[in-house]
């Protein structure tokens, strides 16, 4: 169910399972230490990185603006209202304080991950058709 709805892709920083280096989880995204559930609703598909930097968070500090705000939450939030992608689709920009925050602390332009944004451009494989349709 997390897979298919995420359509193979970590629901943080887009990269696509079937390239990525390291395997994928299925993350708690309000932590069970912090009252979150195992349901469908509380559960997301993240790269390692991702979900390693992420650990327990659902806040962090906007580095724009300095204020505590929500980390983005994949089943609330709709991924487009925070982020974009710059012009040639290698860097995921904040647009809003919680995309800054997110992008901040879970390093989604971590240089592997961009290097591999790069790549799959040229192949046409990036960014996923499927996110451009949500």
């Amino acid at each position: 169910l997390v897979r298919e709805r995420a359509h193979g892709r970590c629901e943080y920083c887009v990269s696509q399972e079937a390239y990525a280096t390291q395997g994928f989880s299925v993350e708690h995204i309000t932590p069970l230490n912090a009252e979150g559930t195992t349901t469908a609703s509380n559960l997301a598909l993240a790269c390692q990185g991702c979900n390693n930097f992420k650990y327990d968070k659902t806040t962090a500090r906007d580095p724009v603006s300095h204020q505590v705000a929500p980390l983005f939450h994949p089943r609330r939030d709709n991924w487009h209202a925070h982020f974009i992608w710059n012009p040639d689709c290698t860097l995921i920009i904040g647009v809003t304080p919680t995309g800054r925050a997110t992008i901040a602390t879970l390093h989604l332009n971590r240089e592997g991950v961009v290097n591999l944004r790069r790549l799959l451009v040229m192949t046409g494989k990036h960014p996923p058709q499927s996110l451009s349709q949500e």
